[in-house]
């Protein structure tokens, strides 16, 4: 690890948690649209690249691209598209220093890459994460409610075996303030009948009834995978209250001694509950992906409130990336800078010698992701 002279952490990363990048030739407008989670175009006379993350892909990227640091924003994209998607995606995720990829392959988005034309993109090992509600989906589609009800444990769990980790978005399908426990077979074979008859009417099955994202939550469970949940801070179909993860207490409480590990994705703006779960349950982690990039100058912030309660094998690195190999970049980037920044501060006030700081910023990076993931082999 080096230190205050460059502000850089040079150790592999395992990004835990992705999406992929968008493989396409892209105009200005649609570059715009994918650095943001807002689904709306932004008002106008504004842009929505003057923001923090603008910044960063200014600060991070444009060198990468070969351009001075900070260099205005329309040199940025010209350079971009004189490069060609495909020379910036392979220099962007280079600079990264990422060894795997944990990617989430539940989006609906045919322009992102399989995983493993991800691996060969971005020359690092990929390995999935299979998201739940996109399962239970995809079964309906070719199913009945009776039989949706009585195959999806046994199809979740023959799709867990390709996979390291699972992944819930009940955070934006209803929220946390969900009962603890699983929800009995009655209830889930009476919500299955009624989304059957939603989906007659609308032709399309998306998942939304608090008892049937409790029943793939707890299928979920069984397989004993790791599961991540997002938390906090995301796209406009999230009521971010809902989304605090303090909400989780109860199911964290009854899931204690199930083996089963909890990773808390992006926390923002509940990073200090998120640590404070994850230092009083055994079976919980966070990391602060998405804010990683989203946050440009601010990031340290938040990656010091996930360093100030939780135990130190408990936090992990994610870029939460999606469609723009920048997001990646900056995270990276990002990450490294403030992290070294913090290890450095606690390194000259006396709170940690050098080895300290080395073994720290390692558990982060990768150590605590192979470990939870069971990524040794």
């Amino acid at each position: 690890m080096t230190h205050a002279h460059n502000r850089r952490i040079d150790l592999p990363l395992v990004d835990h948690h992705c999406h992929g990048v968008v493989e396409a030739e892209l105009s200005d407008n649609g570059f715009r649209s994918l650095a943001t989670e807002s689904g709306w175009p932004a008002p106008a006379g504004t842009d929505s690249l003057d923001s923090p993350f603008g910044l960063a892909v200014r600060r991070f990227c444009a060198p990468i691209l070969g351009l001075e640091p900070l260099a205005p924003l329309d040199e940025y994209l010209a350079r971009r598209r004189s490069v060609g998607t495909a020379e910036a995606n392979r220099l962007l995720l280079h600079s990264t220093g990422t060894s795997d990829y944990l990617l989430d392959t539940g989006i609906r988005d045919a322009r992102l890459p399989e995983p493993d034309a991800m691996a060969v993109l971005a020359d690092a090992r990929v390995c999935v994460i299979v998201r739940i509600e996109r399962v239970a989906e995809d079964l309906a589609a070719e199913s009945t409610a009776a039989g949706f009800v009585a195959k999806f444990p046994a199809t979740l769990a023959a799709r867990s075996r390709e996979a390291v980790g699972l992944k819930s978005i009940i955070a934006y399908r209803h929220g946390f303030d969900i009962p603890a426990e699983r929800p009995s077979g009655r209830e889930v074979l009476k919500a299955a009948d009624e989304w059957f008859r939603t989906a007659e009417r609308t032709g399309t099955f998306r998942v939304t009834d608090p008892v049937l994202l409790r029943f793939g939550l707890w299928s979920g469970i069984d397989t004993g995978l790791p599961l991540q949940l997002h938390t906090g801070y995301g796209d406009g179909d999230v009521e971010l209250f809902r989304a605090d993860p303090s909400r989780l207490t109860p199911l964290f409480h009854a899931t204690r001694t199930l083996g089963v590990d909890f990773l808390l994705l992006h926390c923002y703006p509940f990073i200090r509950e998120a640590g404070i779960l994850a230092q009083v349950f055994p079976h919980v982690y966070l990391d602060t992906g998405l804010v990683s990039h989203y946050l440009g100058p601010s990031a340290g912030t938040a990656i010091r409130q996930a360093m100030e309660i939780a135990p130190f094998s408990k936090v992990l690195y994610s870029s939460d990336s999606y469609g723009l190999a920048e997001h990646y970049a900056v995270s990276a980037a990002n990450w490294r800078t403030e992290f070294a920044a913090l290890m450095d501060e606690w390194i000259a006030s006396g709170w940690a010698t050098p080895r300290d700081a080395e073994r720290i910023a390692t558990m982060v990076a990768s150590k605590n992701a192979k470990r939870v993931y069971d990524l040794s082999t």
